[in-house]
């Protein structure tokens, strides 16, 4: 396609694990059209930055990244794509470092896009009216950067509008991803030597209520591809672990038992008015259900703190049910007003030393809890799927993570990465990290 293939062009990404899977994918896109790949910190030809939108702060380092690339090259080409120009296009448009803005939906026309700019030599805008879009976005990456663990973006888009959240805006509605070429792309992960999956999506638990399909009959046709020896899944809604689900889910050994429920707050009065659509008490009834079925699960969760009107009150339930629950890992945030939610116009108002606080506290008990569920592994055997190789006090270690995601490393003068090793936990050798025997 014309002299552009020669160039050479810097992926940058921000936001969560869809955002990172879309830039591999774009990136894998190009290399196969036979661009060069080169570190984002260097000059290129073209940049691109894979945007985020989730909080003000996303977008003042989305346009801080593209100002950056621009810098480095002013006579390089810039594109904006996804979510921060999906909500702000006029804002990207005005912009005079960006030269081609992509929004969602539209990343796999990048090579057309490409050749577009090159003949018109315009500034080029390709941002679809996301909320009316119905079509799941086709993107394939069968050779992701890490070399163990493999993301599979099945779902995109959330119809549920928690007041607090832009996603909806960003992303659209429900779109979900046909099984067919789900599984292809599975099976081209297996063939490249990838033995673990994880299923991810903007809102993984609305999966095929767009197309009749269930999150559960995915799971159960990817477990049946040869070479992939273990799935995870993304973040859950609570809602969907029924006893029907936990008790399918139990008896597919591949699944690993580390489940990411978002909860938020543990607060019923913060929880209605985040707009979530259940209670403290489905949520543990939730957790309840897969200690049932799965011995020792991981339960990981995002908390808010901070939120509109959260008295002392609200906080001392929400750090009260956490203890309750007692989590593997918790991820806190400060909440962040954000323009365009409902809960950016609420009354009440959190001061930000009072986030901050909250936020500390919270982020001690997540650590002390995360230290107790490690704890449980001493003296046990666990299966490692061991990445790669570390240096400590002049020996050589290969870490993995368990099928419950704790860190463990083995002493080995061979290397072992990629493959699967069992032993017994003997003791704690850093932080979060365990020596298996």
């Amino acid at each position: 396609m014309s002299k552009l293939n020669k160039k050479t062009v810097a992926l940058h990404n921000l936001g969560c694990k869809v955002n990172a899977y879309e830039t591999e994918a774009m990136q894998q896109m190009l290399t196969e059209a036979g661009f060069q790949i080169v570190d984002f910190s260097e000059k290129a030809d073209i940049y691109i930055i894979n945007t985020c939108t989730v909080t003000n702060m996303a977008d003042r380092k989305s346009r801080q990244m593209l100002h950056r690339a621009k810098k480095q090259n002013p006579e390089g080409i810039v594109i904006a794509a996804g979510c921060y120009v999906q909500t702000k296009k006029e804002e990207a448009l005005l912009d005079p470092a960006v030269d081609i803005v992509v929004g969602n939906n539209k990343k796999h026309e990048l090579i057309n896009i490409l050749k577009a700019y090159e003949e018109e030599n315009r500034k080029i805008e390709t941002v679809l009216p996301i909320q009316c879009t119905k079509e799941y976005e086709n993107l394939w990456l069968t050779e992701p950067k890490e070399h163990t663990r493999a993301f599979i973006k099945v779902q995109d888009g959330c119809n549920q509008f928690c007041s607090y959240c832009i996603i909806p805006y960003a992303r659209g509605r429900v779109r979900s991803r046909g099984i067919s070429h789900v599984l292809k792309e599975t099976k081209e992960l297996a063939d490249h030597g990838y033995q673990e999956i994880v299923l991810t999506g903007i809102h993984l638990s609305s999966y095929g209520t767009d197309t009749g399909e269930e999150l559960l009959h995915l799971i159960e046709e990817t477990a049946r591809i040869p070479g992939i020896k273990r799935i995870r899944l993304g973040s859950l809604e609570p809602r969907i672990v029924t006893e029907e689900f936990a008790k399918a889910l139990s008896g597919i050994e591949k699944v690993c038992p580390h489940f990411h429920l978002s909860l938020q707050s543990g607060c019923d009065a913060t929880l209605a008015r985040m707009n979530r659509k259940y209670t403290t008490g489905e949520y543990e009834e939730s957790c309840n259900i897969l200690r049932k079925y799965f011995e020792h699960p991981a339960i990981t969760t995002d908390v808010i703190v901070g939120f509109p009107e959260e008295s002392e009150e609200e906080f001392g339930q929400t750090k009260a049910f956490l203890e309750k629950i007692h989590f593997y890992e918790m991820h806190v945030f400060k909440y962040s007003r954000r323009k365009g939610t409902k809960a950016a116009e609420m009354e009440g108002q959190i001061t930000e030393p009072v986030k901050a606080g909250r936020s500390q506290d919270l982020i001690a008990l997540g650590e002390k809890m995360s230290e107790e569920f490690r704890e449980y592994y001493l003296g046990r055997e666990v299966e490692i799927l061991i990445e790669e190789p570390f240096f400590l006090e002049g020996e050589v270690y290969y870490g993995g993570y368990t099928k419950e995601y704790v860190k463990a490393a083995v002493k080995s003068k061979t290397d072992i990465s990629n493959t699967f090793v069992k032993g017994r936990i003997t003791k704690r050798l850093l932080s979060g990290v365990y020596l298996a025997e």
